[in-house]
């Protein structure tokens, strides 16, 4: 029996083992010098001024957030073609998330449909680096200096891509902050794990406190300092430390970070050879200029045409060892929302059209090329 091809998994090998074993055997599980290491590599690849590491990227969407310090009933803009982490991290800090459609090429959030969501309580736009292709950043940064929005860039899929304007994700030259996210599935992993960068000074030092239960013991932030185990805590915050656990699996991972990048770019050369001719299938779209480290390759099937479901060409496939995944469910549509705002689909016709098409077939380095040559026949098999 062939061995199940997964949509995306992890690729650990025996330096990742050695980085984690240092830890276990050093002075520090958590809180320890690994952290800042983990965050210097970060800054290295982003050129972003300052990194604040943290638990998972839910969390550092949440915080991100709330160091943001918006008046309660204010509302933010995203995609509905997103994990559901890049909405609630706004109902979960008192504000409206408010829902842009997405752009049918790039399948990120379309600047157009921001501008005509804004209303007077507007205050922070979401954009997501969907699949691991950049946003519009100049169009959505041009909207937000004309209404005075921050913008908090959810680069979960997207460490190691770069903007057409051939800056790294992560820099903040437009983004007030950037999260990214270090899930086993992502591009590199630190088993959970996520991170903001900034060039805010401000920003950086209430993410620090953020991170750690709101407190602080930096001599300079405290009101008083009656002794060395003095400490105040400035914010109501929950604890979203990374442990040097998991930051020395990233840091090791982030020196292959070339490799992965160019492996993933070989695997979508070889499918999109493949799938063009193919009449049910809608390739993915990269925009003109950007370089994009892909996260996910997802391609549109027209399921009425192929005369089958999208649950058919699931079970198909693996039946035939090939894992695959629809990302994403509408946020919108989710019961939580729709208890706060009916779901029209009509009213975002692109995101719904997407989703009702989308597929993501396995993509990862780890993969060797029978294995990718395995996912090319199922799929030209089972989509025919």
């Amino acid at each position: 029996m062939q061995e199940f091809i997964p949509y995306g998994t992890q690729w650990i090998n025996e330096t990742d083992v050695k980085a984690v074993q240092s830890v276990l055997t050093s002075g520090f599980l958590t809180q320890g010098p690994y952290i800042a290491e983990f965050e210097k590599k970060i800054i290295e690849i982003t050129g972003a001024r300052f990194c604040v590491a943290v638990c998972n990227a839910t969390q550092a969407l949440h915080i991100a957030v709330s160091a943001l310090d918006l008046p309660k009933g204010s509302e933010g803009i995203t995609t509905p073609i997103t994990f559901v982490a890049s909405a609630n991290c706004l109902p979960s800090n008192g504000l409206k998330a408010v829902f842009a459609d997405i752009d049918n090429k790039t399948y990120n959030i379309s600047p157009l449909s921001i501008r005509q969501k804004i209303t007077a309580k507007t205050k922070v736009l979401i954009p997501v680096d969907y699949a691991g292709q950049a946003v519009d950043i100049d169009a959505i940064k041009k909207i937000a200096d004309e209404f005075s929005l921050k913008i908090i860039e959810d680069a979960a899929h997207a460490i190691g891509s770069y903007y057409t304007d051939g800056m790294p994700v992560g820099c903040c030259h437009k983004a007030d902050m950037t999260i990214f996210s270090f899930h086993p599935c992502k591009t590199i992993t630190c088993g959970e794990g996520g991170a903001i960068t900034t060039n805010s000074e401000a920003l950086y030092k209430k993410l620090l406190m953020l991170r750690t239960i709101g407190i602080t013991k930096d001599e300079k932030e405290l009101s008083k300092n009656p002794g060395p185990w003095y400490y105040e805590m400035k914010y109501l915050s929950g604890n979203n430390r990374m442990t040097d656990i998991q930051a020395a699996l990233g840091t090791s991972q982030l020196k292959k970070l070339d490799f992965f990048k160019q492996r993933r770019k070989e695997i979508i050369t070889s499918y999109n050879t493949a799938f063009t001719s193919n009449s049910y299938i809608t390739i993915p779209y990269e925009a003109e200029g950007s370089d994009s480290c892909f996260h996910l390759y997802v391609i549109r099937i027209n399921f009425p045409k192929l005369s089958k479901t999208r649950v058919q060409v699931m079970e198909e496939l693996k039946s035939r060892g090939i894992g695959t995944q629809v990302h994403y469910i509408p946020v919108n549509s989710q019961p939580y929302y729709t208890s706060l705002e009916p779901f029209n689909e009509k009213d975002y016709p692109e995101s719904s059209s997407f989703y009702n098409e989308c597929l993501s077939i396995p993509l990862y380095p780890k993969m060797s090329d029978a294995d990718i040559e395995r996912v090319i026949k199922a799929v030209n098999e089972v989509v025919s």
